[in-house]
């Protein structure tokens, strides 16, 4: 809608989203948190069936996996559907926080827990297996704070820039979300056909894992937005093409295709930090000395 200026200049007005479009990404974030709710509500089941039946364990810390990761498709679609829509608040901005914090915090760090680290079972001694239990306790509630850490600098930054800044007119998130962090571990959980951990070698590796995602999230490496990404608009053939492979690769072979998907974007931010690193390296590396000769 336009009008005209009294000296003749047209002005464009844009026309406010009517009340019931707010609704619809709210809907979206309650379904997060739902989602998240149901996946802690089935790693307590887990817990509590693996004692009469571990395959039934294995069951609901299966659904506790898949719930986090379909929290986090709801995720991107409120946002998505937020700004496509011109929807946007602080009411639900700080909805979403709080959602994520539930979903990919709280969620993830107790399935970490019960799945990895509770019922591991070796040949330690009491005492050993303490301290190891006490450890994991640990490192699941640094990825719950580090992850909490990570939403409010995200909350509170303007125009973050990551240490590694790339392309100007790319968006870029600094540090790992919160999100992708949660995928990660559910992931893995996924692909392991959720049977829980009981070996002391895995559950060291899993805590190691742990411990990776808790320092990348509060880091300020680069990791794709992928707000960039705006499926209304024409795309290659190409995209089209790698698009229908990974949808074609989940709906076969989900377990691998997940975790090699969520383990290529935690990668992705250690690979350009340290090609950034190893590209300062040799730019401030001095050349060789040219030989002098005499006579």
């Amino acid at each position: 809608m336009s009008d005209l200026e009294p000296g003749g200049a047209e002005i464009t007005v844009r026309k406010r989203p009517p009340r019931a479009a707010y609704a619809l990404p709210t809907l979206f974030t309650a379904g997060n948190i739902f989602l998240g709710f149901l996946s802690i509500i089935r790693s307590i089941h887990g817990v509590m069936h693996f004692a009469t039946d571990p395959s039934l364990a294995a069951q609901d810390f299966d659904i506790a996996s898949k719930t986090i990761g379909f929290a986090a498709a709801s995720d991107w679609l409120d946002g998505g559907i937020a700004r496509l829509t011109n929807t946007t608040s602080e009411f639900g901005r700080e909805l979403d926080s709080l959602a994520d914090i539930i979903s990919f915090g709280i969620a993830p760090s107790i399935l970490a827990y019960t799945w990895g680290v509770q019922f591991v079972n070796s040949s330690l001694s009491p005492s050993l297996l303490d301290q190891f239990r006490r450890a994991g306790t640990f490192f699941a509630f640094c990825f719950l704070v580090c992850g909490a850490a990570r939403l409010a600098r995200f909350n509170i930054s303007k125009n973050p820039q990551p240490r590694n800044p790339g392309k100007p007119n790319r968006k870029y998130f600094v540090g790992l979300p919160i999100p992708a962090a949660a995928g990660m571990v559910a992931a893995v959980v996924y692909s392991l056909d959720s049977y829980p951990i009981t070996d002391i070698v895995p559950a060291i590796l899993w805590l190691m894992l742990l411990g990776l995602l808790s320092f990348l999230m509060i880091s300020t490496w680069r990791y794709w937005s992928f707000k960039d990404l705006n499926l209304l608009r024409p795309r290659t053939p190409l995209i089209l093409v790698v698009m229908g492979i990974v949808i074609y690769g989940i709906f076969y072979w989900s377990q691998p295709v997940l975790v090699i998907l969520a383990s290529i974007y935690v990668g992705s931010g250690i690979a350009i930090r340290l090609g950034g690193i190893i590209r300062r390296y040799f730019r401030h590396t001095p050349g060789p000395k040219p030989e002098t000769q005499i006579g």
